[in-house]
């Protein structure tokens, strides 16, 4: 079986149009055309209808595309096997939400090598979706996020919640900042939904930024307000800045992800007990 016809498969689902794949995948209609059409011819039945609302699956294609799914994540996770030159041990991928990634990185690394010590380890630090896709396709194993990507083959575990708090460079009290202050904290849709729920008034920011690193050099060099995590408030009294009085503190759920055949294996049970009791630190 190649792969890539259950790649272009996978893709055709998603978008449900020839043109749209064949973009995405950089190919062209009839590329995509032939490749549906020998797949079918493998599977020995039709798999997608085309209307004019473009390209549906049949009944065959509907029961085929859990098993094209699992085909893709073993593929992948077959070749990282034979990719992999180490006599170490099995490897390890793991993805961490990028705001994470700081306060949380190297005591993540230190226990798991405490359970795991012939383990490679790979980390790599994205956002939500695309992590989210590669727990679709093998390439992570495991992830620790921020926003949950609805999938069939996504297991998400709630492993706590992490404080923000709001800090300024030239504002000490809550009371006295205006719109035009604030550099809006995009760290994911839920927490943009609270910011503006909270601080209706606070939210219409001509600047945002997704990282509490980043934030915090932006209100040292061009000064306003913002939420930083909480673990990032040690120290920024020698950077400029203050936490601001009265400002209410905004939390922001994170979830263990990974593959839902890995939902019962004990490493990755273990996996999120770390996270748990790592994120139980932040507050």
């Amino acid at each position: 079986m190649r792969i890539e016809l259950i790649e272009t498969f996978l893709d055709l689902v998603a978008t449900g149009n020839f043109n749209r794949t064949a973009e995405r995948l950089g190919v062209t209609q009839s590329t995509i055309s032939g490749r549906v059409q020998a797949l079918e011819r493998a599977l020995g039945g039709r798999l997608f209808r085309r209307s004019r609302l473009g390209a549906e699956l049949t009944p065959g294609g509907r029961r085929f595309e859990p098993h094209a799914r699992m085909l893709q994540q073993e593929w992948t996770v077959a070749q990282r096997a034979v990719a992999s030159g180490s006599e170490l041990g099995r490897s390890l991928r793991l993805g961490i939400q990028q705001d994470l990634s700081g306060p949380l990185l190297g005591e993540l690394v230190r226990e798991i090598r405490r359970f795991l010590p012939a383990s490679q380890l790979y980390i790599e630090l994205d956002y939500s979706g695309q992590m989210c896709a590669d727990l679709v396709t093998g390439a992570l194993d495991f992830a620790l996020i921020y926003t949950p990507q609805p999938h069939p083959d996504i297991h998400f575990h709630g492993v706590g919640e992490i404080p923000y708090h709001m800090v300024a460079r030239d504002h000490r009290h809550f009371d006295e900042l205006r719109a035009e202050d604030m550099i809006f904290g995009q760290f994911s849709p839920a927490f943009a939904r609270a910011h503006r729920d909270m601080l209706p008034d606070l939210s219409d920011a001509i600047l945002s930024v997704g990282m509490s690193g980043a934030m915090l050099a932006l209100l040292q060099s061009v000064g306003g307000a913002g939420y930083v995590m909480k673990s990032r408030l040690g120290g920024i009294g020698e950077q400029g800045l203050v936490q601001v009085e009265g400002a209410p503190r905004i939390t922001q759920p994170a979830y263990a992800a990974m593959h839902l055949r890995n939902r019962t294996s004990g490493m990755h049970r273990r996996l999120a007990q770390i996270a748990v009791r790592l994120i139980e630190q932040f507050d």
